[in-house]
């Protein structure tokens, strides 16, 4: 990706280095983010434990697939640190505010997100979290929240490198932001609750699969308005979408897949939903609800 020297944002709140701020009161954990999902399996390949058990614990605890309810309640973080001067925090900053540019180019009002660079573990108005529940956007405050080691673990651990796969990863919480600001995350979460749990599954499927999309609607306007990708890119960007699809992760994990449990949705959905936002530019495209 072509991102140096381009602008930064100034939405971005760095507290690495800082302790997360103590456990909330009458909170609830935001759910496993983008690749959540991959921490437990890193976890349960190195100390052997049941990836299934694993995921059921962080679901009693609060956790769930995708976006934090609206409604979660909880402290806020320490106070704002100065922009990030390392080389992968200016990398963040710079996609955040690439996605701010495409954003509010296609929505009237478009209310950027803050993306909070945190270390080891945090406190948001979604709860108190540590890095195992992976990159995640909290709706009660209109932040993402990512630990930069996240795309260490994505490298060496799933086989997804590459700039651009690690931008994806971005874009598909800003994703969030954008379905939260549409209300759509909301009336989800409203309709999960009365289903069944297979059921509110599959619509946690779908909602992540509209937020791969619209990953991939930033995407296609950020090469062909801005040249900010190079050749190779969006084959990284697709490559990271296979790597962490539900049934590629309880393969590697469990050795066999179970759909009714997924919540991302499939190597194939994932890589599809991606590729269509991609050549499209067109967030019309991505009604996965349909």
């Amino acid at each position: 990706m072509r991102w140096r020297g381009r602008q930064g944002s100034s939405n971005v709140e760095d507290r690495r280095g800082r302790r997360g701020g103590g456990l909330p009161i009458g909170g609830r954990g935001a759910g496993l983010g983008c690749g959540g999902l991959l921490i437990v399996i890193v976890i349960s390949m190195l100390f052997g434990a049941d990836p299934m058990q694993l995921l059921s614990m962080l679901e009693q605890s609060g956790g769930m697939a995708g976006p934090a309810p609206p409604s979660a309640q909880g402290p806020g973080g320490s106070a704002v640190g100065g922009p990030p001067t390392d080389a992968l925090g200016r990398f963040a900053s710079v996609v955040l505010a690439d996605t701010e540019v495409t954003w509010r180019s296609l929505m009237n009002g478009y209310r950027e997100p803050t993306l909070v660079l945190f270390s080891g573990s945090v406190s948001s108005a979604c709860g108190f979290n540590t890095s195992a529940v992976g990159p995640f956007y909290c709706p009660a405050d209109s932040k993402v929240y990512l630990d930069l080691s996240f795309f260490q673990t994505m490298s060496s651990q799933l086989g997804a490198p590459g700039d651009f796969a690690q931008a994806y990863v971005i874009a598909h919480e800003v994703g969030h932001h954008v379905q939260n600001l549409l209300g759509i995350s909301e009336q989800v979460q409203r309709e999960r609750r009365r289903r069944s749990e297979s059921e509110a599954n599959a619509l946690s499927v779908r909602l992540e699969l509209q937020a791969d999309c619209l990953a991939g609607v930033w995407g296609h306007h950020a090469h062909r308005q801005r040249q900010l990708l190079e050749p190779g890119d969006i084959e990284e960007g697709l490559g990271a979408a296979a790597a962490i699809g539900d049934d590629q992760l309880q393969r590697r994990s469990a050795g066999y897949v179970q759909p009714e449990s997924w919540t991302h949705g499939s190597s194939e959905q994932r890589v599809a939903w991606l590729r269509r936002g991609l050549e499209s530019g067109d967030p019309n495209v991505c009604n996965t609800f349909g």
